[in-house]
C-alpha cells in the first residue's frame, strides 16, 4: 500500500496498513523553522537552509529527505500568497516589518522573534463603510502566477505514490476579515455595522471564488485533499455564537464549498478550526466538510472518545496526535508516547484518522520529544 492508497483508505473510513502521517502539507500541520533545524540535526540529516512555506508563522517547508525518513504520506501544494511571495522585510531597528499585498503590516521582533504578528490593519475603524470595502486595493487572486508549477509538482508527487493536498490561497473568510479591520472591530461590527461586514465578507468570498476558479480546473484531477482554515473556537467556547455563524458566515461557506465540490468532486474537504467547535459540527456536516483538523482535545467539548463515537462516521479526524500546546514542548518522552498511544487507540479503529499534531510544532519543542511522538506512531499506529 503506497502513501496515497493509505490516506484514501483512511479517509474512506476503512483501515489501511497503518495510520497515515502528515507533516507540513499545509500551514496548520507544519513545523517551526527553529524546531525543524534541530530535528534535522537530531536525525543526522545534513544541514540545509530551509525554505519557508509560511514566512509569517516561520514554518519550514520540510525537505524530502526528512519526509521520507519519517514516512510522511502527504505532500502539499502551496499557491503563491502573502505568506510566501513578494516578501520584503524592512529593518526598523528593534523589529523587522513587512507590508503584504493586502495592506496589512506585520512585525517580527529582534533579535530572534519567532514569528510575525499583525501590527497594523488597513481599515482600522468601526465606521468602515461598504464603499470603503469596495475601493480598497484588493489583490488579484486570479493571477495565474499563484499556481504556476503546481500541476507539475502534483504529478511528480502522484507518480511517487504520495497523496496531494492543495492549500487555500489565504485564511478563512471570518479570520481574514479580522486582519482587514482588526479583530476587535470585526467582532463588534458584526453586531453594530452589519452593512460593512456583509460587504467585507462578500468581497472575501468573491476573492476566494476567483482563486478556486483559477486553481481547480487545472489541478482537480491531480489532488486528493483541499484545505480551508477559519478559526471559530476558543479553549472554552466559540469566538462568535453559533447563531451569528449561521446567519453571517455559513451561507458564504455554502456557496464556496458548493463551488469547490463542483470543480473538484473527488477531492476531500479539510476544514481547520482550533478550539471548541463542537456546537458547529452539525453545520460543518451540512456544508459538506469531510475532514476535521486539528481536533483540539484539550478544549472544552472536544473529548476524543465522544467525538469518535458520535461523529466518527461523519468526519475523518486529521490531527489530535498530541497536545502540542502543553505536553509536546514540556513533557517527557514517555509521557508523550503514552498520550500518542491513547489517542491512536481511540481514533484509529475503523479508519477515519490521519496522524498529526494539534496545529504546528513550535520552536520550543525539543527534538527528543518529536522523535518520541514519531516512534509511538510507528509502534501503535499499525493495524
Amino acid at each position: 500500500m503506497n502513501s496515497r492508497e493509505r490516506l484514501l483508505t483512511a479517509l474512506n473510513h476503512q483501515e489501511p496498513d497503518r495510520v497515515p502521517y502528515d507533516l507540513g502539507s499545509n500551514q496548520v500541520t507544519g513545523i517551526h523553522v527553529v524546531a525543524y533545524r534541530a530535528l534535522r540535526q537530531a536525525l543526522d540529516l545534513p544541514p540545509v537552509e530551509p525554505h519557508l512555506s509560511d514566512t509569517i508563522q516561520q514554518l519550514a517547508l520540510p525537505d524530502d529527505d526528512l519526509l521520507r525518513r519519517l514516512g510522511a504520506d502527504v505532500r502539499g501544494l502551496f499557491p503563491l500568497n502573502s505568506h510566501n511571495w513578494n516578501i520584503n522585510e524592512e529593518d526598523q531597528g528593534d523589529h523587522w516589518a513587512y507590508r503584504d499585498e493586502w495592506g496589512i503590516t506585520h512585525h517580527r521582533m529582534k533579535p530572534a522573534g519567532l514569528y510575525y504578528s499583525v501590527a497594523r490593519v488597513p481599515l482600522d475603524s468601526l465606521e468602515v463603510t461598504p464603499h470603503d470595502i469596495e475601493r480598497h486595493p484588493w489583490p488579484d487572486l486570479a493571477d495565474p502566477q499563484r499556481i504556476a508549477g503546481l500541476r507539475q509538482q502534483a504529478e511528480a508527487y502522484r507518480a511517487a505514490g504520495y497523496a496531494v493536498l492543495l492549500k487555500d490561497a489565504f485564511a478563512g473568510i471570518f479570520e481574514f476579515a479580522q486582519r482587514i479591520v482588526g479583530m476587535q472591530n470585526c467582532l463588534m461590527m458584526m453586531i453594530t455595522n452589519r452593512p460593512a461586514m456583509d460587504a467585507l465578507f462578500a468581497k472575501l468570498l468573491e476573492l476566494k471564488l476567483a482563486y478556486w476558479q483559477l486553481a481547480l480546473p487545472q489541478l482537480a484531477d491531480v489532488i486528493d485533499v483541499i484545505s480551508y482554515a477559519d478559526d471559530y473556537g476558543t479553549q472554552v467556547s466559540q469566538l462568535i455564537s453559533p447563531k451569528m455563524f449561521r446567519e453571517q458566515i455559513k451561507p458564504l461557506l455554502a456557496v464556496m464549498f458548493d463551488a469547490i465540490k463542483r470543480l473538484a468532486p473527488r477531492a476531500r474537504l479539510f476544514f481547520h478550526s482550533d478550539g471548541n467547535i463542537r456546537p458547529l459540527l452539525p453545520d460543518f456536516l451540512e456544508l459538506g466538510v469531510d475532514i476535521l483538523n486539528p481536533v483540539q482535545f484539550t478544549a472544552t467539548g472536544m473529548d476524543l472518545a465522544d467525538l469518535k463515537q458520535t461523529v466518527g462516521r461523519d468526519f475523518a479526524f486529521w490531527g489530535a496526535g498530541i497536545d502540542t500546546q502543553g505536553l509536546l514542548p514540556s513533557g517527557t518522552p514517555q509521557q508523550i508516547k503514552d498520550q500518542v498511544r491513547r489517542n491512536i487507540e481511540i481514533l484509529a479503529p475503523g479508519g477515519g484518522y490521519v496522524f498529526n499534531t494539534i496545529h504546528n510544532i513550535q520552536a520550543d519543542v525539543p527534538p527528543p520529544n518529536i522523535i518520541a511522538m514519531w516512534e509511538a506512531l510507528q509502534e501503535y499506529g499499525v493495524y
